[in-house]
């Protein structure tokens, strides 16, 4: 009788799981259909949406006509010379911080001959050098430039193991660490600026849904920094993972202080652009080219970025996650407000150790 009991519940149990699986593979075919036919989503926009539509759409078709500042990095190539473009095409003084001065130059050259008006400000940065970004923060202050809008899009990934002159790993120290430090260094300038302004600065973190492949027991800052086994999408997926977590904690910190920015996270979606450079080659890009329908263009790359830096129905949306413009759910890690609150300190005791007295949140 036991015997058959077991065997019953071993079957029902199995028929439990195999419904489960067929249910969850539905549910992976159905948003892969929505997201390869561009459906739209809540916010009235999908994965096939461009830069270019979601500005105009978000602005009204009016030009800002120079009443917002932008710091985007990472603007020399890829989804950031495009979100770059944009922006300056919608009136937005766009200050550009690059580490290439010439490859800055150019992008401000091609987006003034689109569009002449535009205000394109070039300035020298090197994100994974903590005292080059404290340089470029004392700099465009001492500009008193206002900033609404700072689009942390720079990023890094390198198969080889190297260190910035920081002696942090290279993907780490570009990705996160400098972005952290620009963040908190520029982080009063926002509030000041949306005080005096009565325009909510917005913050915008580029992750990617990559962080949701890291393990909890695989993410510690340290071993970040310097890892005895260098594995180099690993390290790009913490580093996407460390962004994530950034925006939430700070998301925290701006609601107990009341102040009038927000910061989210994004993920662009998958588009070949500068970051897999040193990836080139006929393995590579034959696999691109069979995945070319998954692939989005840097427009549509860019289009997540411009809507959450400029839609208005985002305003006081803060600390959340968006793919193909719309909000989306990240990892249970990302969600972990212990975990980020530990990377947080962790991260300034560390910047700390480089930079006496760094301006920042404690």
């Amino acid at each position: 009788m036991h015997v058959h009991l077991m065997c019953l519940l071993l079957a029902t149990t199995s028929v439990v799981i195999l419904l489960l699986l067929v249910l969850s593979c539905l549910i992976i075919m159905k948003e892969t259909l929505r997201y390869l036919a561009g459906v739209s989503g809540p916010s009235g926009f999908g994965s096939k949406s461009t830069a270019e539509h979601v500005a105009q759409h978000c602005l009204g078709g009016a030009s800002c006509s120079g009443s917002l500042t932008a710091i985007i990095t990472g603007a020399t190539s890829g989804i950031g010379a495009e979100t770059a473009r944009v922006l300056a095409k919608w009136g937005v003084r766009v200050v550009i911080p690059a580490r290439d001065l010439k490859r800055a130059a150019q992008v401000k050259k091609s987006i003034e001959k689109e569009s002449p008006q535009a205000e394109i400000i070039v300035m020298e940065i090197d994100l994974s050098s903590l005292a080059s970004v404290k340089r470029f923060c004392s700099e465009f202050l001492a500009s008193r430039l206002p900033l609404h809008i700072l689009i942390n899009n720079a990023g890094r990934f390198s198969q080889r193991l190297e260190f910035s002159e920081d002696k942090i790993e290279m993907t780490s120290a570009t990705n996160y660490i400098g972005h952290f430090l620009l963040t908190n260094l520029l982080l009063e300038k926002m509030i000041e600026t949306a005080e005096l302004s009565g325009i909510e600065g917005r913050i915008v973190n580029v992750s990617s849904v990559i962080h949701s492949w890291v393990k909890r027991d695989s993410f510690d800052l340290y071993k970040m920094c310097n890892p005895k086994h260098y594995n180099g999408t690993k390290a790009y997926s913490r580093s996407k993972l460390a962004n994530l977590l950034h925006a939430k904690e700070t998301a925290r910190y701006l609601k107990a202080r009341n102040a009038g920015v927000t910061i989210n996270a994004v993920h662009p979606g998958v588009v070949k652009t500068g970051i897999i450079r040193e990836q080139t080659g006929f393995v590579t890009d034959s696999l691109f080219f069979c995945a070319s329908k998954l692939l989005k263009s840097t427009s549509q790359g860019a289009a997540t970025t411009c809507y959450v830096a400029l839609s208005p129905r985002l305003r006081g949306v803060s600390g959340e996650y968006f793919a193909d413009c719309n909000e989306s759910h990240c990892s249970n890690l990302a969600e972990d407000e212990t975990v980020a609150r530990k990377l947080w300190n962790q991260t300034l005791t560390l910047i700390q150790k480089h930079l006496p007295d760094p301006s920042s949140k404690s």
